[in-house]
C-alpha cells in the first residue's frame, strides 16, 4: 500500500499542471454571454494581445440559422480598418524612395495635373486633411450603373471634383483620400492594389485567411446581417468592398490573422517598415489632424490608436496601445440597429479588454429607440389622417379666412420640411446620401421614405379635398 502512495505522490509532483482558464478570457466570454444576445449579433471573432501573449476566440454562426460556426480563421470584411493597410503600403513606398509625403498628388497621378486637388499632398491624404468631405467620399459606395466603378474610374472622377474645403485647413474623414492613395500605390509600384497588399503585407505576415476583396474567401467568409424591422437579414453580396473601394475598405481578414498584423504594428521592430515609421503612423499627422495619424485614429487619453470598420452587415474595431504591447480586434457580422440590436456596445466593451481594462455599461439607447419608434408609427398615423380627412371633408371645405387657410397650408409646408429632413438632411448627418444609408440601415431608410410620402400625401390630400369641394 505504501508503494502505491509513494507512486501516487511522485506522479502528482511530476505530472504536468492541468491547463487553467485565462482570467481575461473568462471575463471576455462572460461579457459576450450578455452582450451578443442584446445585440442580436449572429456571430463574432476576437483577438487580444497582451505582452506577447495572445488570446483568440469566436462564437456564433457565419449565417444566422445555418449552423455554420464562426472560427478564429473565419474571414470578415474589415471595412475601414483597411485604411491602416493602405497607409502601411504608402510608408513602404516612402522607404523605397518612391514617394515624398509632402509632394502634391499630381506628381504621381497625371489626371490631377491642372485640377483643383493637384497640390494636395500625400500627408494630407493619409490624415484626412485634403479638404474632400465625408459625403464626397461616401458617394461612390453604391456603385451606380453606368459609372466606371473601378479604382481608376473613382479617382478620375475625384480629380475633377473640387474639395469641399481648402486643403490642410481642417480635418474631415473621407474615403476619397484613401481611394486616391490606392491609385498612387498602383502607379509607383506598377502593380494592382490587391496584388500589392497581398504580396507585400498579407503574405509576409502569414495572414493565410486574408485577402483583398474577399474573393479568395469563398463560402468560408462571415456573412453580414443588416437590421430588418426588429430582426436581422443576411446581406446578399458578401464580396467585401468592390475593387474600386478596396483601398478605403476592402480587405478581408480573420481574427487570428489580425492578431499577426497588430503584433507587427506594436513590436517596436524594423520589419515591413521601420519602427520609426510605425510610430509616425500613430502620432498626430499635423496641427490640422490632432486625433488622426496615418490610417489610425488617436485616443490621447488612453494613449492608444484604433480604427473602426463598417461594411453592409459587418462592424469591426482594431485597437493598439502606444505605450504597452497591448491591443486587440473584434469582428461582428451585424450592423447596429437604431437603438435596438446595438452592436457598438460589443466593440466598445472589447476595446476595453484589449487595453487591459473592463467594460463600463453603456446605458439605454432611449434617444435612437424613440426616433425609430416615431418613424415606425408615423406612416400609420398619416394613413389614418387621410381616412379621417375623407370622412370630414365637408368640414375642410367649410374652412375660410386666415385661420382656415393656415390650417390647410401649414401641414403641407411642415410635411415637406419633414420629408426634406428625413430623406436628405438626416442621411447626410451620417455622412452619406440616402442610397448609401440604405446599405447599412435598410429598415430605417424604408420608414423614413414611407413617413415622408404618407406625410406629404396626407397634407396634399386635405388641401385637394378642401379646394375641390369649393369648385
Amino acid at each position: 500500500m505504501w508503494r502505491f502512495l509513494v507512486l501516487l505522490l511522485l506522479w502528482l509532483l511530476t505530472a504536468p499542471a492541468l491547463p487553467q482558464a485565462d482570467p481575461q478570457s473568462a471575463a471576455v466570454e462572460a461579457f459576450l454571454d450578455e452582450a451578443m444576445p442584446a445585440a442580436s449579433a449572429p456571430g463574432l471573432a476576437w483577438a487580444i494581445l497582451a505582452d506577447g501573449d495572445l488570446l483568440v476566440g469566436s462564437r456564433g454562426e457565419r449565417v444566422a440559422g445555418s449552423g455554420l460556426a464562426v472560427t478564429d480563421d473565419t474571414p470578415f470584411a474589415l471595412g475601414s480598418i483597411s485604411k491602416s493597410f493602405t497607409a502601411l503600403a504608402i510608408m513602404q513606398q516612402v522607404e523605397a524612395g518612391q514617394l515624398d509625403l509632402d509632394r502634391g498628388v499630381a506628381a504621381y497621378l497625371d489626371g490631377f495635373a491642372g485640377q483643383p486637388g493637384a497640390a494636395i499632398t500625400i500627408r494630407q491624404l493619409l490624415s484626412h486633411t485634403s479638404g474632400w468631405s465625408t459625403l464626397q467620399g461616401n458617394s461612390f459606395q453604391t456603385g451606380q450603373a453606368g459609372q466606371d466603378n473601378t479604382l481608376a474610374g473613382h479617382v478620375r472622377q475625384l480629380a475633377l471634383t473640387p474639395p469641399a474645403r481648402d486643403p490642410g485647413t481642417a480635418w474631415q474623414y473621407s474615403n476619397a483620400n484613401y481611394l486616391i492613395l490606392g491609385a498612387v500605390i498602383e502607379t509607383v509600384s506598377g502593380r494592382e492594389f490587391d496584388a500589392y497588399i497581398e504580396t507585400e503585407i498579407l503574405a509576409p505576415l502569414g495572414m493565410d485567411h486574408s485577402s483583398v476583396g474577399g474573393g479568395a474567401a469563398g463560402e468560408s467568409m462571415a456573412v453580414g446581417h443588416q437590421p430588418w424591422f426588429g430582426g436581422r437579414r443576411p446581406v446578399p453580396d458578401q464580396g467585401g468592398a468592390s475593387g474600386g473601394m478596396a483601398a478605403a475598405g476592402g480587405i478581408v481578414a480573420s481574427a487570428a490573422d489580425m492578431a499577426l498584423y497588430l503584433a507587427m504594428m506594436s513590436n517596436g521592430e524594423d520589419d515591413l517598415i521601420t519602427a520609426d515609421h510605425k510610430a509616425m503612423m500613430m502620432r498626430p499627422a499635423s496641427a490640422a489632424s490632432p486625433h488622426y495619424g496615418f490610417g489610425w485614429f488617436i485616443d490621447a487619453e488612453a494613449d492608444a490608436v484604433y480604427h473602426t470598420g463598417l461594411t453592409p452587415g459587418v462592424e469591426t474595431l482594431a485597437i493598439l496601445s502606444r505605450s504597452e504591447q497591448r491591443g486587440g480586434v473584434v469582428l461582428v457580422n451585424a450592423n447596429s440597429g437604431m437603438g435596438f440590436g446595438v452592436t457598438g456596445d460589443i466593440l466598445v466593451g472589447m476595446s476595453a479588454f484589449a487595453l487591459g481594462g473592463t467594460p463600463q455599461g453603456s446605458g439605454p439607447h432611449f434617444g435612437t429607440q424613440s426616433l425609430y419608434v416615431m418613424v415606425l408609427v408615423l406612416p400609420v398615423l398619416f394613413v389614418a389622417g387621410i381616412i379621417l380627412a375623407w370622412r370630414g371633408r365637408s368640414g375642410l371645405r367649410a374652412k375660410s379666412g386666415i385661420a382656415g387657410w393656415f390650417s390647410l397650408g401649414f401641414p403641407v409646408l411642415s410635411t415637406l420640411a419633414m420629408a426634406w429632413v428625413f430623406v436628405d438632411l438626416m442621411p447626410k448627418l451620417f455622412g452619406a446620401p440616402l442610397a448609401t444609408f440604405y446599405l447599412y440601415q435598410p429598415d430605417m431608410t424604408i420608414l423614413l421614405v414611407a413617413s415622408s410620402v404618407t406625410g406629404v400625401g396626407f397634407a396634399l390630400f386635405r388641401l385637394v379635398l378642401a379646394l375641390g369641394g369649393r369648385r
